[in-house]
């Protein structure tokens, strides 16, 4: 049996690839659509040593199939966001106290103490739709960080302005979550120097504006609030964790997650570090599902573990996972 203390507190790589190889026969054995996977591929559960063995489930089965790995009832359903017409993806949670355990635990890794923070969250797009497991997230971020000032923005910009003034000139830490087109949109509205701020970007344009280059909308991002780094959140929503960058477009990790980047043409090869390949992700939270996720996104990975994001395979496709199209 594998407990959420297996998952969290892995501290080497040799005890993550043991958690890693145990959640592999778990779901092996009790996720039919993993398991017929597997099969096709000729997958001998018994062979499989190492991480670079086990077989990674393309992302687009979640669009398809019902990507679980128990019989215990759904708890939280969690949707892609895409356009009308869009078959968009579906998460099934049967323990949604995995995925706040997870973001939690990550958050605190990367930030310390949520209660330093005010949260302000400008999401539109995500609160106009039901399912997002990012306001999931954000709800809960700014119920713990206990402050009365904590909150969400759709479209009052005014007072999102005169807020983000007020707390900069207060000395208070501050952590602005927004979707990306959203905070363009209010530096258009605002040019600010803001001191005690973090600027962090979930990517996604939704649409709304053409997409751009990392460099340049950070650089767009940076003058417009007066500040030296944008941070940025990398999760999605078939995965219950998520990477941070915080600045430069240099993602991180917490410990229970690990990215291996495979050959474009050829998906069962790995390449070197520093070559661009396909994002895949191993998330020891996503127990109850998946934990062995092949992304449509382009990346490379550094010789520290950390990794960027380069864009998607498929640019008809994109959503707001952090993508910056090249």
């Amino acid at each position: 049996m594998i407990t959420s203390s297996d998952i969290f507190t892995t501290s080497s790589q040799k005890q993550f690839e043991k958690i890693a190889l145990k959640v592999f026969r778990y779901q092996y054995e009790n996720n039919k659509v993993y398991q017929e996977f597997c099969d096709f591929l000729k997958t001998d559960p018994h062979k499989v040593k190492s991480l670079q063995q086990i077989p990674f489930l393309p992302i687009q089965f979640f669009k398809s199939h019902e990507v679980v790995s128990n019989s215990n009832p759904t708890q939280e359903t969690f949707t892609s966001s895409g356009t009308t017409g869009m078959i968009t993806s579906k998460h099934l949670v049967t323990d949604v106290t995995l995925y706040e355990e997870s973001y939690r635990k990550g958050f605190s890794e990367f930030y310390g103490n949520i209660e330093d923070y005010v949260v302000l969250a400008l999401l539109p797009s995500y609160l106009e739709r039901e399912g997002s497991s990012l306001i999931y997230m954000v709800k809960d971020l700014i119920e713990l960080s206990n402050h009365p000032e904590s909150g969400f923005y759709l479209h009052n910009h005014d007072e999102l302005i005169a807020k983000l003034i007020a707390l900069d000139r207060a000395g208070q830490n501050v952590i602005l979550i927004g979707v990306t087109f959203a905070l363009l949109d209010l530096i258009e509205k605002h040019q600010f120097q803001l001191q005690h701020t973090i600027i962090m970007e979930t990517g996604g344009m939704k649409g709304r504006r053409k997409e751009m280059i990392r460099e340049e909308l950070h650089e767009q991002l940076c003058k417009g609030f007066g500040v030296s780094a944008i941070h940025s959140e990398y999760g999605m929503t078939e995965l219950l964790s998520q990477a941070y960058s915080l600045g430069n477009g240099v993602f991180e990790c917490p410990s229970w997650i690990q990215i291996l980047i495979r050959d474009t043409e050829d998906a069962l090869t790995y390449i070197p570090d520093g070559k661009t390949g396909g994002i895949n992700v191993i998330d020891l939270a996503n127990i109850n599902s998946c934990s062995f996720i092949a992304t449509q996104d382009l990346g490379k990975k550094n010789p520290n573990n950390s990794f960027e994001v380069l864009g998607r395979f498929d640019n008809s496709d994109i959503r707001g996972c952090n993508l910056m199209v090249l």
